[in-house]
């Protein structure tokens, strides 16, 4: 079996400021595919419409989506693990009342708590908000696999000392966090996936820049920090490459001799 190399997107792959993938990524990834299996890792959902589009740029084998609470093979999924709805309410609840962002974005609808933060969000980073928000007490009527939090660290920190069974990692620009059960990691889900496909975890390389993918890079058999990643992630990498906009996946590739 291929070893498996796996990628978080956001500021990994995707470069937030030109809003792509860089040329020199697909071009490392066009040349590992053939002795590799390519993962993309992410807190996406890479099959809902904001993404689908990157998806299907990069071609993947295999997909971790919204940092492990499913994992798709080709087109199927191999594994889902969605949100409880009790303590779903519990979280509802909680950020209405505190007046925090929380929620998701399923299909082509956006379920959020005090919503004008992610147009504000949307505004600051993209320059454009393109959302079709409805009611979120409708994510009490879904299958739900992921949260996101908007707003500052003092906010998730709250969340997450109210909610123990939960953690909110930092997105690497400090602006907003996943929201994840504890037992769900994108670790546990690359692990899931060397146990379905037969090979092994010390054979595989990852690459990430923020704290979802800390637990990815730690266990890998080699983890690698982009350039622009959060000291965190710096800190417990076996290699830091350059920034995205620099090469950054090319140039750890051609470090290890993965491609010419």
């Amino acid at each position: 079996m291929k070893p498996i190399i796996s990628f978080d997107f956001d500021m990994t792959l995707f470069d937030h400021q030109s809003l792509s993938i860089p040329a020199s990524t697909m071009a490392a990834i066009n040349q590992l595919k053939s002795a590799h299996t390519i993962v993309i890792a992410t807190g996406r959902d890479m099959d809902a419409h904001y993404s689908a589009k990157y998806r299907d740029i990069v071609t993947p084998d295999a997909i971790i989506h919204m940092n492990g609470t499913k994992i798709t093979l080709g087109h199927e999924v191999i594994f889902k693990q969605t949100f409880d709805k009790m303590y779903l309410k519990a979280l509802l609840d909680y950020a209405e009342k505190k007046g925090y962002c929380i929620g998701s974005t399923i299909g082509e609808a956006d379920y959020f708590t005090n919503p004008e933060d992610v147009t504000r969000h949307d505004l600051n980073f993209w320059g454009d908000s393109k959302r079709n928000f409805c009611d979120f007490s409708h994510l009490l009527d879904m299958d739900v696999y992921h949260l996101a939090y908007i707003g500052k660290e003092s906010g998730a920190k709250d969340i997450e000392t109210h909610f123990p069974w939960v953690k909110l990692p930092m997105y690497s620009q400090k602006v907003g966090a996943d929201i994840v059960e504890k037992n769900i990691s994108k670790a546990a889900a690359l692990q899931y996936l060397c146990d379905y496909l037969g090979t092994d975890m010390a054979e595989t390389v990852s690459f990430g820049d923020s704290m979802n993918d800390y637990e990815m890079l730690q266990e890998s058999g080699l983890g690698i920090a982009m350039g622009n990643a959060v000291d965190e992630i710096k800190a417990i990498a076996d290699y830091i490459t350059d920034p995205i906009d620099h090469d950054g996946i090319w140039n750890a590739c051609r470090h290890f001799n993965l491609i010419l």
